[in-house]
């Protein structure tokens, strides 16, 4: 029976003492862990200053060794890893390198430990002292086990068992083999897009796929090309088949056709055509156990969070400096944090809570790892799983596959492990990252209720992760790089900082959250992507269809494929697309703008454009498509006398704010509603209204009486909120 099958019955009930003491007494004595750190460097962190009260900072780097028991129920879902080499005592051993930013002297923090979850291997923690959150100390730590794949010899690229000097946090996991040691192969999907000349890789996302051929004769590998292909609702233009003597496996950068042999690239033999999109299945072998990810990210947090020293004695840097953990990731590591929690990764081998709180950003997706040849390093690209398993946190049916009731808690509100969380997503997240259904499910026809330790964050009109904001007006400022309109500055920043300091405060001492807020169906505030169901108005210039918005669809990948959780092996390559769901986005008003439940940055409550979180392709194969993680933004007239020269429906700045100085009472207005909602800081509110003063914003006109007459009634009502 399947593991999410097994515990929908659990997970659908309230769980009462007996069903969870069953599930704690399950649990096995704990055995595998970090069993030796090895700190490879250490030197003073942000120029040695002190950060307030905890002085100097310091961070050390290093690698962490650890086994895994495969026959622990902790560790028993990752995928594979009873096929895993073991020791001569039965264990999987994974080698992580860390890095620690903490405190010179430790007992002057103030015990909270933030573990930031690496973006492809990036290393989050603040790299400058005015980031750092007084007193907290810091860890990051390898997860994503592919990233030494990028090589031509075996995996891995860069020994870990040697001092590390390279700048990503990278795992060394194992590849699988049969018992009687014989490889594994299995199909994998890739694709190459806006390539020319003739040597290309095949891409997910940002990286190569990280597999290799299981041959390198091209007759066993299908190879197309086709001149279409929707993203969104995964339709495609006709497949034209390349014969299997016009391509192989290698570099022609600088031998003609056929080429140098290489297993990481594929030479066309009358070169890559940019207007087209390529795609192939071939067969892959050596398949990496990059669930163990998942649990090598756990037991480093539990050992510097609980242990004094490794194996050998070798001292935890930060022991007895830790009460409470916060994990936060943002993007793909903020879909590590959500899989993990789903998976029950935040319950170590001895049966503890790992964090006590969690801040997945801007992402909500389950992540393409723990099945076998998974591509963790995949957005919501065509044909790779994203919304398999639930994307909800409460117990509600996947209705769309016609699945029981399940959840991203179910786990580990059987075992009381669950975390806090506080999960925090913009506009974009809605167009390009299918965020719909995790508020109302696959097919849009409730609002999913949000469990009590959930608090949910919307950012109104932002772009993935924000804009880089600022006051500055540009009437005509260039299209984003690839895109058909303007970048959007609308800042996440200042929400994050101020939430941030809301959530350590709840987690260190209990003060209460700000109430969630966020758009629901049951108040309208979620519709279909569509220019009517929205309310978009018709901007000359900007004109928006919805039909690029990025739809849920229900894939078929064999079924070998657990769908309750989103593990096992894929035999459907590329797979079957057997539905495609609708995707409902938030409402916006008469300026296009998403006027709905939120937490709403200070420009977007003093505007200078409408700021949406989609923006489409400019050319290419996706031309007019969603136009990746780009959200847009198109500037307001600056006078009446503009607006109604250019037909746009939108009032001008000058008739929104009547003067420059109207213009700094709207900032204010705003800055000082946030403040009271402790959506943002005093200190930020400071900094903005200084930045709205400095502004160019209407300093070129000269304010006529109805221009004068906004302004005074703007800054009245800033005066009456002081």
């Amino acid at each position: 029976m399947r593991v999410g099958k097994r515990l929908w019955r659990l997970a659908s009930m309230p769980a009462p003492a007996a069903v969870i003491g069953a599930a704690l007494c399950f649990s096995t004595p704990a055995e595998a862990r970090v069993t030796q750190i090895v700190v490879d460097s250490q030197a003073a962190a942000y120029g040695g200053v002190a950060i307030g009260s905890a002085g100097p900072y310091e961070t050390l780097k290093g690698r962490a060794f650890g086994e895994l028991d495969p026959n622990d129920p902790h560790n028993s879902i990752i995928q594979d890893i009873r096929l895993a080499p073991k020791d001569a005592n039965g264990k999987v051993q994974y080698i992580a390198t860390f890095q620690i930013t903490k405190p010179v002297t430790v007992s002057l923090g103030d015990a909270l430990l933030f573990y930031e979850v690496p973006n492809r291997g990036s290393t989050p923690i603040p790299t400058t002292a005015a980031s750092v959150f007084p007193g907290a100390t810091y860890l990051s730590s390898g997860w994503q086990g592919d990233l030494l794949a990028h090589c031509t010899t075996p995996y891995p690229c860069t020994s870990l068992t040697t001092p590390y000097t390279g700048t990503q946090q990278v795992i060394q996991v194992p590849v699988a083999t049969y018992p009687n040691g014989g490889t594994i192969t299995g199909p994998v999907y890739g694709h190459i897009i806006n390539a020319s000349g003739n040597t290309a890789q095949l891409i997910i996302y940002t990286t190569p796929v990280p597999y290799q051929p299981a041959t390198l004769d091209t007759s066993q590998t299908p190879f197309w090309s086709l001149a279409y292909q929707n993203s969104a609702t995964g339709a495609e233009g006709p497949r034209t088949p390349i014969a299997p003597s016009d391509w192989a496996w290698a570099d022609c950068s600088t031998v003609p056709f056929p080429g140098t042999p290489d297993p990481t690239r594929i030479c066309l033999k009358n070169g890559f055509n940019p207007n087209l999109a390529y795609e192939m299945v071939f067969q892959a072998k050596n398949p990496l156990v990059l669930g163990v990810g998942y649990a090598a990210s756990r037991d480093i947090i539990s050992f510097f969070h609980n242990q004094s020293a490794d194996d050998q004695g070798t001292a935890n840097p930060i022991a007895g400096g830790i009460s409470k953990v916060i994990t936060v990731g943002v993007s793909q590591s903020g879909s590590f944090i959500r899989s993990g929690i789903h998976l029950g990764f935040n319950e170590d081998e001895s049966g503890r809570r790992v964090a006590d709180g969690a801040w997945p950003q801007i992402d909500g997706r389950q992540l393409y790892m723990n099945i076998r040849f998974a591509l963790p390093d995949v957005i919501t690209n065509l044909y790779m799983p994203a919304d398999e398993a639930p994307v909800w946190w409460a117990i509600y049916p996947n209705l769309a596959r016609h699945q029981l009731p399940f959840g991203m808690l179910a786990r580990c509100s059987l075992t009381r492990t669950c975390p806090e969380i506080m999960e925090t997503f913009g506009s974009l997240e809605f167009y390009d990252e299918k965020m719909s259904p995790d508020l109302i499910g696959m097919t849009a026809v409730q609002d999913i209720p949000l469990p009590p330790n959930v608090h949910r964050y919307y950012y109104p009109g932002t772009t993935h992760g924000g804009g880089a904001g600022g006051f500055t007006y540009t009437a005509n400022p260039p299209a984003a790089g690839g895109c058909n309109f303007p970048a959007n500055p609308n800042p996440e920043s200042d929400s994050n900082n101020a939430l941030q300091a809301d959530f350590v405060d709840f987690i260190l001492n209990g003060t209460p959250m700000p109430p969630s807020k966020y758009p629901t169906l049951r108040k309208g505030q979620l519709v279909p992507a569509t220019q009517r169901a929205e309310g978009f108005p018709n901007i000359p210039g900007y004109p928006f269809e919805g039909d690029q918005i990025n739809h849920p669809e229900v894939y078929n990948f064999g079924p070998l494929i657990d769908y309750y959780d989103q593990t096992g092996i894929i035999t459907i390559q590329p797979p079957i697309i057997e539905r495609v769901l609708p995707a409902y986005a938030p409402t916006v008003n008469s300026d296009g703008n998403e006027d709905v439940a939120g937490v709403p940055s200070v420009l977007f409550q003093a505007p200078l454009a409408t700021y949406t979180g989609w923006n489409t392709y400019s050319s290419g194969i996706y031309a007019g498509q969603q136009c990746s993680l780009s959200g847009s933004s198109y500037p307001f007239q600056e006078t009446e006398a503009g607006r109604i020269a250019a037909g746009d429906p939108r009032p001008s700045l000058e008739e929104r704010y009547g003067s420059h100085a109207g213009y700094v009472c709207a900032v204010t207005i705003a800055a000082d509603k946030s403040v009271k909602k402790r959506w943002l800081l005093p200190t930020a509110a400071t900094t903005l209204i200084a930045q709205a003063q400095a502004s160019n914003v209407l300093t070129d006109i000269s304010p006529n009486a109805a221009d004068q007459k906004q302004a005074d009634k703007l800054c009245k009502k800033a005066s009456n909120q002081e």
